[in-house]
């Protein structure tokens, strides 16, 4: 009995609450002031949208402000500035922000060349930037002058840049500089008329592995059996990697090159790219080795890649 009353007594106390509640909602929302209408009157900025808080506008940088900014070097005052300037023609800043393709920081680098590349005149006629950057990858005695100059080749996504990082990826003597022609091509969205194939066959594995990495992402990339190829690496990193990008490019023609490295490899992270990889292929030809593996391979992420591939085949 006593129960019962304090469960009434608790079940009024909420309905009380609840009651409450509703009515200062109810309150709330008919306090709520109409919202305010906004008539856009003058020029710029106003005159689309209307009197807007200074601190809610976002402003366009002007030339003076870009060259400041530049001249500080601040990384994230040359981002804000430049970002904000995309579309302010200003022939004096080209210059200045021309000589930021050769900063020590890469977003800096970065960002000047998305800056440039948006420029209508003072950058890529005769005798100015590009051809610069150009120049300077192909004679300029410092490899990080030259590796710095690929990477802006890479960022201006113009052709020209594709036959001077196909050269450079082959013939640099520097393997930074040879790598990062060979990120460059894979941002300009092409193999350099098999250059980018050939780099494969590096001898220093920074650049096989950007090379690698730029097979993936272009849209064409014809040289798989220079993937293949990798399958003898000294590296363990490249042969998983070579085994990663074959799955990921779907080259169902290497079955037999990727079977072999799943069931030879030393190393066993390559073993279970590679079985991930059979799996993407889909050729019922390999189950017998998968199911091999699955049974017994001695690691067990091998075991367990070569049995979800068994499942998706």
């Amino acid at each position: 009995m006593r129960g019962s009353t304090i469960l009434k007594h608790a079940a009024g106390a909420m309905l009380a609450l609840a009651g409450a509640l509703a009515v200062h909602d109810a309150r709330s929302q008919s306090a709520a002031p109409a919202p305010t209408q906004v008539t856009p009157a003058g020029s710029g900025f106003p005159g689309v949208y209307g009197q807007v808080p200074p601190d809610q506008v976002e402003f366009l940088s002007t030339p003076d402000h870009i060259l400041s900014s530049v001249a500080s070097g601040a990384p994230s005052l040359v981002w804000e500035a430049l970002e904000h300037g995309e579309k302010i023609e200003c022939l004096n800043c080209i210059a200045p922000v021309a000589a930021l393709l050769y900063d020590a920081n890469a977003k800096t680098r970065e960002i000047a060349a998305w800056w440039l590349r948006r420029r209508i005149v003072g950058v890529f006629g005769p005798g100015e930037v590009y051809s610069q950057t150009v120049q300077t990858l192909q004679t300029d005695p410092s490899p990080v002058r030259r590796a710095y100059a690929a990477n802006a080749l890479g960022e201006f996504f113009v052709t020209p840049g594709i036959a001077a990082c196909a050269t450079a990826v082959i013939s640099d003597s520097d393997p930074g500089v040879r790598a990062a022609c060979a990120t460059a091509l894979g941002r300009l969205n092409d193999d350099g008329s098999g250059a980018l194939g050939q780099a494969m066959g590096d001898s220093n594995p920074t650049v096989t592995l950007a090379a690698l990495e730029s097979s993936a992402r272009i849209n064409s990339f014809a040289s798989i059996q220079s993937i293949g190829a990798l399958v003898g690496n000294s590296s363990a990193f490249v042969r998983r990697r070579a085994m990663e990008v074959l799955d990921a490019l779907d080259a169902t023609d290497t079955v037999v090159i990727v079977a072999l490295t799943a069931a030879r490899d030393a190393d066993a992270g390559t073993r279970a790219a590679a079985c991930h990889a059979l799996g993407t292929f889909g050729n019922s030809v390999v189950v017998g080795l998968l199911t091999t593996l699955a049974q017994k391979d001695p690691d067990p992420f091998v075991r367990d890649e070569a049995q979800i591939a068994l499942r998706r085949l």
